[in-house]
């Protein structure tokens, strides 16, 4: 099984990372709502490890969701549920996701990943539909 690190720094408009595979090499960078005390859909998820599983989102279709019951996220039930990573630019697009990108940038005035669609297709051919795992933590 393959497992991720995504570093994070946090701002007072968003939380900003890079996601990196176990040896250390860069896969994406990831854009999130800033912490707000784990606020459902107005915050990013709490650090910790988590499980990656295969989704189908009636709203993103095909993608990815985090998984850690003993931080409160669940795919379906938890204090945080339907944590998705899915294509997006900004923070302000997102309700407690994560988005990939290429790389950092500005988006209408607003801090932004880049080239969300490319990063997001690369990932998932990256996991090609199995399960993974997921450590988040602070930079």
């Amino acid at each position: 099984m393959k497992h991720f690190v995504l570093t994070r720094r946090y701002f007072q408009d968003g939380t900003f990372g890079t996601l990196h595979r176990e040896d250390g090499s860069q896969v994406c960078v990831m854009a999130e709502r800033p912490w707000l005390n784990n606020a459902k859909s107005r915050s990013c998820v709490p650090e910790g490890t988590y499980h990656l599983l295969p989704h189908n989102s009636p709203k993103f279709g095909v993608c990815y969701a985090l998984e850690a019951p003993e931080l409160g996220v669940g795919r379906w039930e938890g204090i945080r549920t339907h944590i998705l990573i899915h294509k997006a630019n900004t923070p302000g697009q997102l309700q407690g996701c994560l988005a990939p990108g290429v790389n950092f940038g500005e988006l209408h005035g607003e801090w932004a990943v880049m080239q969300s669609t490319a990063a997001f297709n690369a990932l998932m051919t990256e996991l090609g539909g199995e399960p993974a795992t997921l450590t988040i933590k602070k930079d």
